[in-house]
């Protein structure tokens, strides 16, 4: 997969820059207001209650702020946050490692937890469920099996890809949340906020740029906003403006409507090859030199959510809004 800047998937870069931004507390966090209404309910609950908080599932596209909810959880429970994901978690030894070593209450964040082994999910069945976990120590006639009792706790798992989570799996989380793309004047606030944090400010009108352009994703504004202000600190100013985040912006080949290199190569290799489509998804990762899952995961959904391509029966169509963003009439190749 080629770098890209507005990528929602975590960089290197990001790890350590997302850690000082992160809210820690629901009222804190900005945007997604129907899922923390609900959670802030859930959480209350299970406090009167002196229960942990059911089984949370959060799903979307990367880059929307699951890890940082999933660790707001934790605080406002007032217990320990753990944290690992599903292709780290080879063995059911590994699970039962993790989980024995959990307090009572402790928050367990899961992320990529569609990409759980089938043989450790099978095991976290009833520990979900019932608070135990069943080990088969041994092989051959010499095999026991041996029973780990638990303390109740809280999982919380992070997919982008919920349709590959088992039914089963599914069944077994309590909480689902949806995490949709963000709207501008949320992102906005976050931009503004990011800026306050790193002693910068930055006037209205560019923030409202780089939220027009950040592709509906915390992540990739925050991103964006690291970058304009290394060029706004270089030309001495002492705010970031609007023709300086214009500059930035087209520096980094971030267009007016949020889209890359990777994507004018996506859409353009469809419209020019395949007269807009439809066509399959394999015929348009063999043709851009990228795998189809990568286009599927990490491509398409925002092209899908502003309406630049469809996904039919019979494949992948460019429709008549991506053609007039590149200044084309439909069919039109030039």
């Amino acid at each position: 997969m080629e770098d890209r800047i507005i990528t929602g998937e975590e960089t290197g870069d990001d790890a350590s820059v997302e850690l000082s931004l992160r809210p820690s507390f629901l009222n804190q966090y900005i945007g997604q207001n129907k899922v923390k209404e609900n959670l802030s309910i859930f959480i209350q609950a299970a406090k009167m209650r002196n229960e942990p908080l059911d089984h949370v599932l959060l799903y979307g596209p990367p880059g929307l702020g699951k890890t940082t909810l999933a660790a707001i959880i934790a605080n406002e429970m007032d217990v320990q946050f753990r944290s690992t994901s599903g292709p780290a978690i080879e063995r059911a030894g590994d699970l039962a490692a993790i989980l024995s070593s959990l307090e009572p209450g402790d928050v367990l964040f899961i992320d990529e937890i569609h990409r759980l082994p089938h043989s450790v999910e099978e095991v976290l069945y009833p520990a979900m469920e019932d608070f135990f976990l069943d080990i088969v120590i041994g092989t051959g006639p010499s095999a026991r099996s041996v029973r780990i009792d638990l303390p109740p706790f809280t999982l919380v798992g992070a997919t982008t890809r919920a349709g590959l989570l088992s039914a089963p799996l599914r069944d077994r989380f309590g909480v689902l949340s949806r995490l949709e793309f963000y709207e501008a004047k949320d992102l906005c606030a976050i931009i503004e906020r990011t800026a306050e944090i790193f002693d910068t400010t930055i006037t209205k009108e560019a923030a409202a740029e780089v939220a027009r352009r950040a592709r509906g994703t915390p992540r990739i504004a925050n991103r964006l906003f690291k970058r304009i202000r290394d060029i706004s600190q270089v030309k001495g100013e002492r705010e970031i403006s609007l023709p300086t985040t214009d500059t930035a912006l087209h520096m980094l080949q971030v267009d007016d409507a949020g889209l890359d290199h990777i994507d004018h190569k996506l859409l353009k290799g469809i419209i020019e090859g395949f007269s807009g489509g439809p066509v399959g998804l394999d015929t348009i990762a063999a043709t851009i030199g990228e795998e189809s899952q990568t286009i599927e995961d990490v491509y398409e959904p925002y092209l899908l959510q502003v309406g630049f391509i469809q996904r039919t029966p019979r494949g992948r169509l460019v429709t008549e809004k991506a053609y007039a963003h590149f200044g084309l009439k439909v069919n039109d190749k030039e």
